[in-house]
């Protein structure tokens, strides 16, 4: 069965169990869970979602978000995950590629193109909001009350929440597309990730073989990719608020008797600093992913729950997971060598190092390519990699430089070349300066300018109009201005390493 199915087969299973607790503490048991989901379902179905057709999905996580997501690929439509944050230039590429026949957002984003006060908000907040009432699909579907700027003839979720519940398809092709992830790219190149039913059910039962979960456990995460997992293995799902500070994430693990968690290093660090002394006894497996966990981390996480299991996640969009490390192992790995030890490839999961060390990867998790590229045998990682003496990966460094931002892998190269072709930037080039005590980068944009005369001017002007032609994500914490950037070889490349040494000593003026 595909993961959807197998939520649904849980909750016919378990009906009066609690499936989720929204960020306000409301609970869904799973019966209504799956009822809800149906009846979306048969509502999509009944106005003209037809298999195959790509939804555009605009709603942060919470309840109503999971049953709409969930309702689409039970009607055989597919997800595509396109942040309208990443700017209006864009979100228009992105969705050149993806081509949705609906769209699904939150009212207040349709709002957001009418209403000025809306608009002028989101701006203060770094994001430039597209018009969503002028993609070209069609249907349009809503969650919460309609407001100005909603389509006309958009359906409201609960509207369709009052469709009769209709049983699920029992012949699903597992192979059709059910998301669609974007995960970065230009203007010129958006890229985007392709998720299959069987890509995804392979994930889940990866993850089940090394992370338990079951009836009676509650995994507190806003993580989709491990929230779906804990619906189908019947535990329930708790959600935070979507602005919940560290201090509540802490006091809800304790609330809410949390078995499970899943952060970023950075975020956990914050938890720790904010709720000191020990994390609640219930607390069995803590999960780090999306970004390198300093030893100081696991160190604090382990003191904090010495009755836990702390996990590191080594995972990617493009395949979920690859593979995990204890904190134990990692800790004693950095203490007696070097690199980062990701731990023993999961069962399945193949490996390969390339000619240069790059890592790359096989198995029946990954997903089957990147939207309107050819297949690939091997997904390339960008990681430099090698296998120790146990047949344990250890990663060595990243290809291409990549950064990492919390949960966001900001890849230079693609950015680069689109700020360069701004007007007044001579040469571009990102750099990360790490921070030892969390393990996220202070992302620094460094500049030459055409005209040295108006270089004092031009950090104001790329911090307005980056916006629009870049993920929101990888915007830069700080713009410097030099004279040249430092290079280095026979082909003249950008020294990175000596534009990070000379950035972190301050010699650039800001």
């Amino acid at each position: 069965m595909s993961l959807v199915e197998q939520v649904l087969d849980q909750a016919a299973r378990t009906p009066s169990a609690v499936a989720l607790v929204a960020g306000d503490g409301t609970e869904l048991t799973y019966g209504e869970l799956r009822r809800r989901v149906l009846s979306v379902r048969h509502g999509l179905r009944d106005n003209g979602l037809r298999p195959g057709d790509g939804v555009l999905f605009s709603v942060r996580p919470s309840p109503e978000s999971l049953m709409l997501a969930i309702a689409v690929v039970a009607a055989g439509g597919c997800v595509i995950f396109a942040d309208p944050g990443a700017g209006p230039e864009m979100f228009t590429a992105r969705m050149r590629l993806a081509r949705p026949r609906w769209s699904a957002a939150e009212s207040l984003l349709y709002a957001a193109s009418r209403l000025r006060p809306v608009g002028a908000y989101a701006r203060r907040r770094g994001l430039l909001l597209p018009n969503l009432a002028a993609l070209d699909v069609a249907r349009h579907v809503y969650t919460g009350r309609r407001l100005p700027g909603v389509p006309p003839g958009a359906l409201a979720l609960d509207r369709l929440l009052k469709a009769p519940p209709t049983a699920p398809d029992t012949d699903t092709d597992p192979e059709a597309p059910a998301a669609v992830i974007f995960t970065s790219g230009t203007t010129a190149h958006p890229r985007a990730v392709v998720h299959t039913g069987a890509s995804l059910s392979a994930a889940l039962e990866l993850l089940r073989e090394r992370v338990p979960i079951g009836p009676g456990d509650v995994v507190h995460t806003d993580q989709l990719m491990l929230g779906l997992p804990t619906l189908a293995s019947g535990a329930r799902w708790s959600l935070p608020p979507l602005t919940g500070s560290a201090a509540q994430f802490a006091v809800h693990l304790r609330q809410r008797q949390a078995t499970h968690t899943y952060c970023v290093p950075v975020r956990l660090a914050e938890i720790l600093d904010a709720a000191p002394g020990p994390l609640p006894p219930p607390l069995r497996h803590i999960l780090l992913g999306s970004a390198p966990a300093p030893a100081g981390v696991l160190r604090r996480a382990v003191a904090a729950a010495p009755h836990a299991q702390v996990l590191s996640v080594y995972a990617m969009t493009e395949m979920l997971p690859v593979a995990i490390a204890t904190a134990a192992e990692k800790i004693a790995h950095v203490e007696h060598d070097t690199g980062d030890l990701l731990g023993r490839p999961l069962p399945g999961v193949q490996v390969r190092l390339d000619t240069d060390g790059e890592l790359l990867l096989a198995g029946p998790n990954r997903s089957p390519g990147y939207l309107g590229e050819p297949p690939s045998p091997w997904l390339p990682t960008g990681d430099l990699a090698r296998l120790d003496a146990e047949g344990r990966l250890v990663l060595l460094g990243r290809k291409k430089d990549m950064l990492i931002r919390g949960s966001f892998n900001l890849y230079p190269g693609l950015y680069e070349p689109a700020i360069t072709a701004l007007p007044g930037v001579a040469e571009a080039a990102y750099v990360g300066v790490p921070d030892p005590g969390h393990g996220d980068e202070r992302v620094v944009l460094a500049v030459v300018a055409d005209d040295p005369a108006a270089a004092a001017t031009l950090p104001a002007r790329l911090r307005r109009d980056l916006p629009a032609i870049i993920d929101h994500d990888a915007l830069p914490d700080a713009i410097v201005v030099l004279p040249d950037l430092p290079r280095s070889g026979r082909g003249r490349k950008v020294d990175r390493p000596a534009l990070r040494d000379l950035v972190t000593a301050g010699q650039a003026s800001r």
